[in-house]
Formats: C-alpha cells, structure tokens, sequence
C-alpha cells in the first residue's frame, strides 16, 4: 500500500491510509499516552475493506498545542460529536486499553440508530470495573513498561519525559470518569486481548457480554497488552472477520477462543 498519502477529518481524525469509497469506516481510538499514528499499520492492513480513522489526542503529537478537554464527559460528547459529523455508511469502533473504554462510552453516548455495529475493546477490563480507580501499579511510568514502550525509549530522556507526561495527562482525565448504568448497547461488541498482556486476562473480558444486546466475542490473540503499535497492526485478522460480517437481527452468541 505504499503510495497512498495520510489524511485528515476535521481537527480529531486521522486517515492513515484513505479508501475510495470504503465499504466500511474503523474508527480507532489509542491507548493512554497514545497518538493516532499508532494504527497506520492496522489501516494499510486492512485496506480495502476498511479506512481506519484514527483519533488525534490534544496535547501531544501534531496538536500537542491543544487543550484537553475538562473532563471525561467532555471527552466523549466532543468525540461522539466529531463521529457524527464524519462517520458514513457501515462504520465501527476499536480501542485499546483506556481507548476500549473511551470507544465503549462514545457509542453509548450516540443516538440509538446512530451507533457503531460493532466495537471491539482490546486489552481491558469492562468499565464497571473501571470505577474503583486506578490501582497504583497503572502509574505513568508502569503502563510505559507494561505496553512494552519503556525499553524503546529508555535512551532518549526527552522522548521519555515527552511519553511520560502524554500517559499522566490520560490518566489524570481518566481519574474523571465515572460509570453510569445504562440500557445495553445494540452494537456487536467483541473483547480481546494479548496472550502476553501481563494486565488484563480472559477471565476478565468476559463482564463485556452484559454490555450489548447484540453479538459477543471473547478472543485471545497473540501479543502483549498493546496489539496495534506504529510497529504491529495487531489483530487484523480479527478485524477483517467481524468487520466482514454482515449485519445481521440481533443475535446473541459468545464465542471463545479459549477455555
């Protein structure tokens, strides 16, 4: 796919790799710390049956001038907003770590009718378990080396202290956020995460059945706790399997890839 010019949607989207007329939109939503540049593998992957839209964070990267939203609420409502204005046809969603939860919160704040067929949330925990905090071993500098990052910019003192303040500035949002009980999601909505994700296991995916009243999938794939890096696109063949799907009435089903 070599070629093929990165684009932009508005302030919030990056388009890594763009399609003439997708037949699908992934909307991607990155880890604490994380840039939208992080999944241009994922969308040269996954081209032509999905354009990956990814979604550019204030304060770092190429709007490290602008500020973050107050709160996890604004957060949400000014993404969900942004999706509206940009989203067209068959669309979906994918988040990894506190972008699984940040992806399963814009959905629910779309419109019934207006919400993604699908999200797939990588790498955590359902968000009622999010409530209790942070536990203190997710500081900024232990989510570094739990996503495999602490090593590769251990000799670079600015880039660390550049990562390290982008991964405390999601933190502090995500000390925010609040769980609040609502009605299930109609969206399909698969949970993964790495055979090698020394935070988040497979017991743990499953209280994201309750979630939706549409399908759900449990799978374990290979990797560690961040599958899609400017390095690795992650589970693409996941992807391409529920994404090729079509849409279907509602059924619910769960799927395990192991026991």
């Amino acid at each position: 796919m070599t070629g093929i010019r990165p684009g932009t949607a508005g302030d919030w989207l990056l388009i890594p790799a763009p399609q003439r007329g997708p037949a699908f939109q992934l909307f991607c939503f990155p880890h604490a710390g994380g840039d939208a540049t992080a999944y241009t593998p994922l969308a040269h992957a996954l081209a032509p049956l999905a354009e990956v839209r990814a979604l550019r964070m204030p304060a770092r990267g190429g709007r490290h001038l602008d500020p973050m939203p107050s709160s996890f609420d604004a957060l949400v409502r000014t993404v969900a907003a942004e999706v509206r204005r940009y989203r067209g046809g068959r669309f979906g969603f994918y988040g990894q770590s506190l972008g699984a939860l940040l992806a399963f919160e814009v959905a629910r704040a779309l419109p019934p009718g207006e919400r993604p067929e699908l999200v797939v949330v990588a790498a955590s925990e359902p968000p009622h378990l999010w409530a209790g905090g942070i536990p203190e071993e997710r500081d900024a500098d232990s989510l570094l080396r739990h996503a495999g990052l602490g090593e590769l910019i251990a000799a670079e003192p600015e880039l660390r202290q550049l990562a390290l303040a982008a991964v405390q500035r999601d933190l502090d949002l995500r000390r925010t956020y609040r769980y609040r009980s609502r009605p299930p999601v109609e969206s399909d909505l698969y949970a993964v995460a790495g055979d090698a994700d020394p935070m988040v296991g497979a017991a743990q995916l499953d209280g994201w059945a309750e979630l939706t009243t549409g399908r759900f999938g449990r799978s374990i794939v290979p990797g560690g706790h961040l599958l899609a890096t400017v390095a690795q696109p992650g589970p693409v063949e996941l992807l391409a399997s529920v994404i090729g799907r079509a849409p279907e009435p509602l059924v619910r089903e769960l799927q395990c890839s192991t026991p």
